[in-house]
């Protein structure tokens, strides 16, 4: 085995060793939230080869089999397990390649945010003084505004800038516009902290052997804050994937060309009070596990992070 092989296993087997792995091997729920998320995330990644069927290729859909019954409610035998929608598209591949989308969307508007926000609350809690000023109060005022709404109005007016802008486009604009509020609590969060970091012996040791600020503020602060903000992480990626989910339940989401659990909720719904209920209520039970599944593994991280509760 190769030093590159070793290298994966050792970090797992540490990880599996350690306190928080502990923690993790004796907490059932955050096992199986671990596994309902591993599932989730497993058919998104590879649903080109899992799913039945490419529901977004034109080419395969046929209108007589558009609003079938799942497969347990249809008379005979049926090739569709969660039945289809009124294009005639498999409900099942449309949930994974749907969940896919959320996911990317989710995830990359999280990064943003946590770059965005862990970069600004570090700098205003270790220079503080009129920068710390400054962005506390930008802070405070992009919280005076709902994040729905914001999103909302930056997706729209981006739609409305381009009208006919290509998929990519629409996707960068919906992921700022998720990201805009995002960073807020990242930053409160990390400058918090920071300002209690500062005052501590480490910090004053590398001040005084004439470390540089910026030296200090990656190497010696920024690991020691970065506990919570993995839990605000954690947590954010349901939130972001549910305000991902409003938007294109919305109409301003991700292009319709491919749509997202959102989309689907929005389509099922015009169908709903019409007896073909599994259009937009199995795209609202995965929209439900995949947010608790991640709410969960995220409140299991903190009291694994937090030292009082071990």
């Amino acid at each position: 085995m190769s030093v590159h092989q070793r290298q994966p296993l050792n970090f797992l087997s540490r990880w599996f060793h350690s306190d928080v792995g502990y923690s993790f091997r004796q907490s059932k729920t955050a096992m199986a939230a671990a596994g309902i998320a591993f599932v989730f995330v497993f058919c998104a990644l590879f649903a080109k080869w899992v799913s039945p069927y490419n529901p977004f290729d034109a080419a395969t859909l046929d209108l007589i089999d558009a609003r079938l019954p799942p497969a347990w409610m249809a008379e005979g035998s049926t090739k569709y397990l969660l039945g289809t929608d009124d294009q005639g598209r498999d409900i099942l591949s449309a949930l994974m390649y749907g969940t896919r989308i959320s996911l990317v969307v989710g995830f990359a508007s999280v990064i943003l945010s946590l770059l965005v926000g862990v970069s600004l609350g570090l700098l205003a809690g270790f220079r503080g003084g009129w920068l710390d000023a400054f962005l506390m109060r930008l802070c405070d005022v992009m919280l005076s505004f709902p994040a729905i709404l914001v999103a909302l109005l930056i997706a729209g007016v981006g739609r409305a800038m381009f009208p006919a802008a290509d998929d990519s486009l629409a996707f960068g604009v919906l992921i700022i516009s998720i990201s805009l509020t995002g960073w807020v609590q990242y930053a409160r969060t990390v400058r918090g902290t920071t300002l209690v970091e500062r005052n501590k012996e480490y910090v004053q040791a590398a001040r005084v052997t004439g470390v540089a600020p910026l030296r200090i503020m990656l190497r010696h602060v920024l690991p020691n804050v970065l506990g919570p903000v993995m839990v605000l992480a954690t947590i954010q990626v349901a939130t972001a994937i549910i305000t991902e989910a409003t938007l294109s339940f919305l109409g301003v989401g991700v292009p319709p060309t491919s749509p997202s659990l959102g989309t689907l909720i929005r389509i099922g719904n015009d169908f709903l009070f019409s007896g073909e209920w599994w259009i937009t209520i199995f795209p609202g039970v995965t929209l439900v596990l995949i947010a608790l599944s991640v709410n969960l593994l995220g409140d299991w991280l903190r009291d694994a992070l937090n030292p009082r509760l071990r």
